[in-house]
């Protein structure tokens, strides 16, 4: 969905308008500025220093990666620093932090996978059914994955740790009450 330009222009975070998510965008001046707001890059003089990508203005910076001179237009500030456009394009050096993530742990798998593995050693379940619980419930309302899914492994997880929990309740109880109740 794309994100709204004139919130962008105000500030780094736009907020999605179909899903609410908050997004921080870094993006070329140029890219939220009118024609008549855009910075003007002064022609650089006869000694000094020109940009790379548009020779006859003047460089403001020089990129933190690969070292080429930068006017007013192409300078990209990321992470406290200069980049060019080249450089940023191409997910340069520490510029890669500006990728979105890629891999996603699957919650969701694994609440499910504890309690149904615990039950190939049923003593073990004593302990991954209130783990895959506690596992549900903390990440209930994180995102899921990269793609789309929904939390049916959620449901059956807690389904199956609170019917393994009920059968170590049911046979504690069940020897408490059978050495309780000794005939005398």
């Amino acid at each position: 969905m794309p994100l709204p330009k004139w919130e962008l222009a105000a500030s780094e975070v736009a907020v999605c308008t179909m899903c609410g998510s908050s997004n921080r965008v870094l993006a070329f001046p140029a890219v939220l500025a009118s024609a008549h707001a855009l910075p003007r890059a002064e022609a650089a003089l006869e000694g000094e220093a020109a940009c790379f990508d548009h020779p006859a203005r003047r460089a403001v910076a020089a990129c933190h990666q690969c070292g080429r001179y930068v006017c007013q237009l192409c300078s990209v500030e990321f992470g406290g620093q200069t980049w060019c456009p080249s450089c940023v394009a191409a997910g340069a050096g520490q510029a890669k932090s500006a990728n979105p993530e890629n891999a996603r742990t699957l919650f969701d798998s694994t609440a499910l996978i504890l309690p149904l593995a615990s039950l190939l050693v049923y003593p073990f379940t004593i302990i991954a059914a209130p783990a895959s619980l506690v596992l549900s419930a903390m990440k209930w309302s994180q995102p899921l994955s990269l793609v789309r899914r929904n939390r049916w492994r959620f449901v059956a997880a807690i389904l199956i740790s609170l019917a393994e929990i009920a059968g170590w309740t049911v046979l504690i109880a069940y020897l408490v009450s059978g050495r309780l109740a000794v005939p005398q």
